[in-house]
């Protein structure tokens, strides 16, 4: 019988434990995690967190173990080069991210010479992948389908009323606003008043005077939920009873936090509730269970991971470009928030915006309805 040494012993159980601590595989999460849209980063994180448990419990993505790796961006574009740099140092090879598309955007570059693989569930801006990167998807949808809904319903339901456009100069904000404006002006509807304001303002009362001497009665806003709310609070503080229309970035509950009573009677285009289709429900059993409402882009967090881990189950490789290939073959997932399809760009073959509206419940608390 051969004799093993003690030093080759301990060499084997060395790199024994090394090819089990690499057994996993690794997904980046960004997002505002901290900073004033905290609540949609929390929403992408809780989403991911479970996403990847339940994935982890069923055998993991060919047999590997996910391991989350998270960044904080804090609605920061630099600071989202950083993470996207953070992720591929750390040898991430997805990320589910990011939430504004001022952020996803130039992180995008980063990861696509790096070889990651990313998923949005928020970044609504066209540009995010019109550019032809190999590597951009989202699992919501374009500002311009969502503009087109938003300018169609002024045009058709609000006949006659005047309208101001307000955005907060962001990519995101003022793309939306832009795609809303020129959807309502080809249908004859020309707008009051068009502004801008910079996000962190705190004081709007120049712009409420503005909207009050142009007699607006409906408020466009392309924007995300703590300025909006505060331009609803102090338009009521005013007197002025413009009713806010809105979009994605208020749909959280701190944007009638924010706003206040006046929170009541907004509008707001959003996809569908995913709460309401029958795949969700065994996984907001979960949340639940966590104490956590999966409000918004909880979900579409959710169906980012399982259409990754779906993907390269597929590809039969933790590989992102052969992931990605899968993934733009048009072949639907099944996922928490209905069957998603990719085209050749990495958008949603199924975009749908519906009308939602703020409204008090039993409780007192006013909260966002689909209508």
């Amino acid at each position: 019988m051969k004799s093993v040494s003690l030093p080759s012993l301990t060499l084997a159980a060395v790199l024994a434990f090394s090819v089990t601590a690499e057994a996993q595989i690794k997904v980046g999460v960004g997002g505002p995690l901290t900073g004033p849209n905290a609540a949609f980063g929390a929403q992408i994180k809780n989403g991911a967190e479970q996403a990847a448990a339940d994935i982890n419990a069923a055998g993991g993505i060919n047999g590997q173990k996910i391991e989350l790796v998270f960044g904080d961006d804090v609605s920061d574009p630099k600071q989202g080069v950083s993470v996207a740099n953070k992720f591929a140092a750390e040898g991430v090879k997805f990320v589910v991210g990011h939430f504004n598309s001022g952020v996803s955007i130039p992180a995008s570059d980063i990861l696509a010479e790096n070889g990651i693989l990313q998923v949005t569930p928020a970044s609504t801006n066209p540009k995010y992948t019109e550019r032809g990167l190999w590597n951009t998807f989202r699992t919501c949808g374009r500002d311009d389908q969502q503009g087109g809904v938003a300018g169609e319903f002024i045009a058709s339901s609000l006949k006659g009323k005047k309208i101001a456009v307000v955005h907060d100069k962001t990519t995101y904000g003022k793309g939306l606003a832009d795609e809303t404006k020129k959807a309502m002006n080809a249908k004859g509807v020309t707008e009051v008043l068009y502004e801008g304001i910079n996000t962190g303002e705190k004081d709007f009362s120049a712009l409420v005077g503005k909207i009050k001497a142009s007699g607006a009665e409906y408020l466009y806003w392309g924007g995300l939920h703590t300025e909006g709310g505060l331009i609803v609070r102090q338009m009521r503080d005013q007197n002025v009873k413009a009713v806010l229309i809105g979009a994605d970035g208020i749909a959280t509950d701190e944007f009638a936090s924010v706003a206040g009573p006046g929170a009541e009677g907004t509008l707001m285009t959003f996809a569908p509730d995913p709460q309401r289709r029958p795949e969700a429900q065994v996984v907001l059993k979960k949340f639940e269970a966590r104490k956590f409402k999966p409000e918004a882009y909880t979900l579409y967090s959710y169906a980012a991971l399982e259409i990754i881990a779906a993907a390269a189950n597929q590809a039969k490789a933790n590989d992102a470009k052969k992931t990605a290939e899968v993934m733009r073959s048009g072949k639907p997932f099944k996922t928490v928030i209905g069957d998603i399809g990719f085209d050749k760009k990495g958008d949603i073959t199924r975009p749908d915006y519906v009308m939602y509206t703020w409204k008090k419940g039993a409780d007192g608390k006013i909260t966002y309805v689909q209508n």
